[in-house]
């Protein structure tokens, strides 16, 4: 199961960084999104870089078989849509991205991210980092998807927004996001139907009180070992 840590605020200096790549020949795009819209689909052009300002992206990558798979849930600070960037070449988009909560992105064209990075050491090594993280949560999704039982499923993804999205209060961890139980549904490869009932089992146990949408986790460490 997933440890909880303390989650990084975002760096504010990373927004401000990502305004300056555009400069004023190429000005920076402002996109809102609402929840449940799609930002771009697998075999889009990859033409621009995004940055997340506020809310929550999803990311899945969809098999022929029709299965939607989460490799990675963005909390605001993200930047996402660089793998043409690594892989060297003008790829198309390799995941599906998708605003699991209402979004503000901050967007730029691939080519002047290029130049700054050629330019800009400082923001290579803070494009590693970010990497870094996505690739562990992605290893933490893998890890929640493996299991086979729905409700430890569920459990290793709350404590994965616990980690990401999570705020400590008097009564536990409060996940900073308004979940509606299809979105938590389609995170995890399940049905409303059987979300609703395991949330549902978990508060019966104190395990979790749900307000407004918002979920807290009273003790995640008891979570932890009580589904390990």
């Amino acid at each position: 199961m997933i440890a909880l840590s303390d989650k990084p605020l975002p760096d504010k200096s990373i927004a401000g960084m990502f305004r300056q790549i555009g400069g004023s020949t190429y000005p920076l795009v402002i996109e809102s999104f609402e929840r449940g819209k799609t930002i771009f689909f697998p075999g889009d052009p990859a033409e621009r870089v995004y940055f997340l300002q506020k809310g929550a992206v999803r990311l899945s990558r969809v098999y022929e078989q029709g299965e939607e798979i989460t490799v990675a849930l963005l909390r605001e600070g993200s930047v996402f849509g660089v793998l043409s960037l690594i892989t060297g070449q003008k790829a198309d988009r390799f995941y599906h991205a998708v605003a699991f909560t209402n979004v503000e992105l901050l967007s730029v064209p691939i080519e002047q991210v290029e130049k700054a990075l050629k330019e800009n050491p400082e923001l290579s090594m803070w494009m590693l980092k970010g990497l870094s993280t996505r690739i562990l949560q992605t290893e933490m999704m893998i890890e929640t998807l493996a299991h086979r039982d729905m409700g430890s499923r569920l459990v290793s993804f709350l404590l994965i927004l616990c980690r990401d999205f999570g705020t400590g209060g008097t009564t536990g961890v409060t996940i900073d996001l308004k979940l509606s139980h299809q979105a938590i549904a389609e995170a995890i490869g399940s049905t409303r139907v059987t979300v609703t009932r395991l949330l549902g089992d978990l508060r019966q146990e104190n395990m979790i009180s749900i307000t407004k949408k918002k979920i807290t986790v009273h003790n995640p460490s008891t979570l932890s070992q009580q589904f390990t």
